[in-house]
């Protein structure tokens, strides 16, 4: 009985960690950019889809196994190759973090705007964040981000799946573009895997599970299978919703330019499908204010004693900035595209850092990390790079 209960128990963590960093990534960006995108590429977005799979699980797979062994958070990695490599690192991941929550800000008013058409989107915004900060004031917030996470998750796909059957989309025509594209978007790219593993994402559910103590070699079947299913779970949504908004689109039918993917709800399930948008958009938007914030200030937190002191206190602060931003900036929908491509662009510096860190005894010690993966993420960790000098230069801001 004691083992079965440990499975379950370690299961149940990973399957946290899993819907941590899923959901972490279904954010209003992800919503909002997979639907632009679709009205964009039509059926050859699922071939952006396919290739950003494939980069998301290599990325995902080198990343995890290398904070599992070395039992140590990226940063300290970081600053073990090279003293103040990991301060760099920490202040990028909370630069691209902060973008991000922003984004996430702005989604989940947007969100309580379609269900609540008397509130604005600030004002559903700072309620929101309020939201959001009681989860980190109450005792054992982490379990209670882990079954926060699971439910939203699962309501997210539940929902968005409706919409997809709803829409009726050409599913044939999808499946033989995602294979044989009429043409390919690298900033479309970039943007999906940017927005599904850049920046602080892949770290989220990696830094989770340091904490709950699984970690080191003995742990890495369950860490390979946590990390391939946050990133099949992310995956399921985005097929799902590019499937819903195809079918709109593919119909000769107009998206709504200030809120894409409220469009796609509203023309594929009339008023009751817009306001199951309003739902979807601010459950994401909520899990990935979560998501942002906890694993944002978890890479500063080791940095200095005063930080992991404070870090709750921190990480109110962290979401009332993104708040207030987002109040005096607003225009939610083009920045929900453009963070995905800015933590696109950390990427490759964050993956070299591990990909270095893999091989050097005194982070790893007598673990050898299997030639395939370290290729496989040499390969990614390439097209990035050249991926992102090409977006950066093509790029409308």
């Amino acid at each position: 009985m004691k083992d079965n209960s440990q499975t379950a128990g370690k299961w149940s963590v990973l399957l946290g960690a899993a819907f941590l960093m899923a959901t972490s990534a279904i954010g209003p960006g992800f919503l909002t950019q997979t639907t632009v995108f679709t009205e964009q590429l039509l059926a050859s977005f699922g071939f952006v889809i396919l290739i950003s799979i494939i980069l998301d699980i290599g990325a995902q797979l080198n990343i995890w196994r290398i904070i599992a062994v070395s039992e140590k958070r990226a940063q300290d990695i970081a600053n073990i190759i090279l003293p103040g490599l990991g301060t760099f690192l920490a202040i990028l991941i909370v630069i691209g973090g902060l973008a991000f929550n922003i984004g996430n800000i702005g989604g989940a008013g947007l969100g309580v705007n379609v269900l609540f058409p008397g509130m604005t989107p600030v004002m559903g915004a700072v309620v929101s964040a309020v939201i959001a900060i009681g989860i980190f004031l109450v005792k054992e917030a982490g379990k209670l981000m882990d079954r926060f996470t699971q439910i939203l998750g699962f309501l997210m796909i539940a929902l968005t799946v409706y919409v997809a059957f709803a829409s009726s989309p050409p599913v044939g025509e999808a499946a033989y573009r995602t294979f044989v594209p009429e043409k390919i978007d690298i900033i479309a790219i970039v943007t999906l895997v940017g927005g599904t593993v850049g920046g602080y994402i892949t770290f989220a559910g990696g830094h989770r599970l340091l904490e709950a103590g699984i970690k080191g070699q003995s742990s890495l079947p369950e860490v390979t299978k946590g990390a391939v299913s946050g990133i099949l779970i992310a995956s399921i949504m985005r097929i799902m919703l590019f499937l819903a908004a195809f079918g709109v689109v593919s119909q000769g039918l107009q998206l709504n330019p200030d809120n894409p993917p409220a469009s796609v709800f509203q023309l594929a399930a009339g008023n009751v499908g817009y306001k199951l948008f309003g739902l979807v958009m601010w459950a994401a938007a909520i899990t990935s204010v979560v998501g942002s914030a906890y694993t944002s200030v978890s890479f500063i937190k080791t940095l200095h004693p005063m930080i992991k002191k404070h870090e709750k206190g921190i990480i109110v602060i962290f979401i009332l900035v993104s708040t207030a931003i987002f109040a005096s900036v607003g225009k939610p929908v083009t920045l929900l595209i453009l963070v995905g491509a800015l933590n696109g662009l950390i990427l490759p510096i964050s993956l070299g850092v591990m990909l270095v860190a893999a091989h050097k005894k005194a982070i790893v010690g007598n673990y050898h990390h299997p030639r395939w993966l370290t290729l496989f993420g040499g390969i990614i960790l390439v097209a990035m790079a050249i991926m992102s000098v090409y977006t950066i230069m093509n790029i409308s801001f």
